[in-house]
């Protein structure tokens, strides 16, 4: 990999030359077996039609960091019949922002509607209000844990020319350092103003620190803030499947808005983005607890009031015929940064503006079963850039990764994911099906900076 440019959109179709199917025009979006995923939720980018079930074949994509830009399509696929769609599919995008001002036709219905019903409330128009603990005797966890976090979220307004949203964020320091996630100021350019609610109801200016898209992730500083009340950071490699999961932030606007649930699982392979140039590759916990457009940012966090996560995506059920901007709310399949990538990343641009991230050095694309082509055995190396840590630990054009460590990879969106999970110079253990051997690759991991 190299360090230039926005991840790619790991795909889990065949290897390209592979016969293809009819499918949607093809949009930025990404497959991870099933279902298929996409964008669809930030208001600074038009949402897209949502890709066929994996069956059109995919260009080469880019795991380690994913710093390639992948290879334009030759050929834009056929349109697809409804016949040929999947009801059930899902896509995945970024829980994104409540807008003020939908650029590019919009976010999507279910934000749509809050901002074009009077009757509702806007964006700005929700007023902080604390989370306590009325009574003791009948809190429970939940409650608990959200009167913990509850101030160290903040509720992030941002405004351009271009048009206004709001996100959530999650206080770092007592001065004003603030992380949230990269969409949620990246739409308005340079020239965006941001400002900053925190939970007692004090608006505050705010400046962008730093950002790393790839991660998206971003750092705000507070003007003139002092004795906030910073949050608290679990470690997220100790979260368990199951636990308890409460998520806070400003869902629609709505600031200091709590839900429950569980963990749903970890270590979770998603792909957002619109388009290829702004792909991302998350390393995600997943959570069923309620996230919705505006939660972006916003604390996940566990049963003690600790950060395990920094909420950025949704799914939703696609709908409609090709092209339809239809997106429903929370269906109980959310996304979360974990806390020890965003606590790090977030680290790293406070002490120097920017940040890295681990780099392997290779292209992939999925290794396809030879039965089901909508099935994948790992992550096949298509090239190997020279120097990189890849090229170093004697990794070849055709060498398949199947584990990186003791985690199964299947496809090369999940190596991109696990090699996001890890942080530059990590020493990691790589499982390569070279031919019908398997061997181990010992592989130090390099840096994106």
């Amino acid at each position: 990999m190299t360090e230039h440019g926005q991840p790619t959109v790991p795909g889990a179709g065949p290897r390209p030359g592979a016969e293809s199917r009819p499918g949607e025009p093809e949009t930025r979006t990404a497959t991870t077996q099933f279902p298929s995923y996409s964008y669809g939720a930030s208001p600074w980018a038009p949402p897209h039609a949502t890709a066929p079930h994996g069956t059109a074949p995919q260009p080469p994509s880019y795991p380690g960091y994913g710093g390639y830009p992948a290879p334009a399509a030759t050929e834009t696929p056929a349109a697809a019949t409804p016949a040929s769609r999947s009801a059930g599919r899902l896509r995945v995008g970024l829980a994104g922002l409540v807008a003020g001002a939908l650029i590019g036709g919009g976010a999507g219905a279910g934000v749509a509607v809050l901002v074009d019903d009077p009757a509702r409330p806007s964006s700005t128009g929700a007023a902080a209000e604390s989370v306590v603990i009325e009574n003791p005797e009948t809190a429970t966890t939940a409650s608990a844990a959200a009167a913990k976090a509850a101030p160290s979220v903040v509720t992030v307004y941002v405004a351009s020319n271009a048009g206004s949203g709001s996100g959530s964020g999650v206080v770092l320091t007592e001065d004003g350092y603030v992380l949230t996630n990269n969409h949620v100021v990246a739409g308005g350019g340079g020239s965006a103003a941001v400002q900053v609610r925190t939970a007692d109801g004090t608006l505050y200016d705010a400046t962008v620190v730093g950002t790393e898209p790839a991660a998206d992730l971003a750092v705000l500083r507070l003007e003139g803030a002092q004795n906030l009340t910073p949050a608290t950071f679990a470690d997220s490699d100790d979260v368990q499947v199951g636990d308890v999961a409460v998520a806070i932030g400003a869902p629609l606007g709505l600031s200091n808005t709590v839900t429950d649930g569980i963990i749903s699982a970890t270590d979770r392979a998603v792909a957002t983005g619109s388009t290829q140039d702004d792909a991302t590759v998350l390393d995600a916990i997943q959570t069923d607890a309620a996230i919705n457009p505006g939660n972006s940012g916003g604390a996940l966090v566990n049963g003690a009031g600790e950060v395990i996560g920094i909420n950025t995506a949704i799914a939703t059920v696609a709908s409609g015929v090709p092209g339809s901007q239809s997106q429903s709310g929370n269906i109980g399949v959310g996304f979360a940064i974990p806390s020890n990538t965003a606590e790090r990343i977030a680290k790293e641009i406070i002490e120097t503006g920017a940040a890295t991230q681990a780099l392997l050095g290779v292209r992939a694309f999925t290794a396809a079963d030879d039965t089901n082509g909508e099935v994948g055995t790992g992550a096949e190396i298509d090239s190997v850039e020279p120097g990189s840590a890849a090229a170093e630990a004697g990794l070849q054009p055709g060498d398949v990764v199947t584990a990186v460590g003791d985690r199964p990879v299947t496809t090369s969106t999940e190596l991109t994911a696990a090699i996001r999970s890890k942080a530059p110079g990590e020493a990691v253990e790589l499982t390569v099906r070279r031919g019908n051997q398997e061997r181990s690759a010992e592989v130090t991991l390099g840096s994106t900076g």
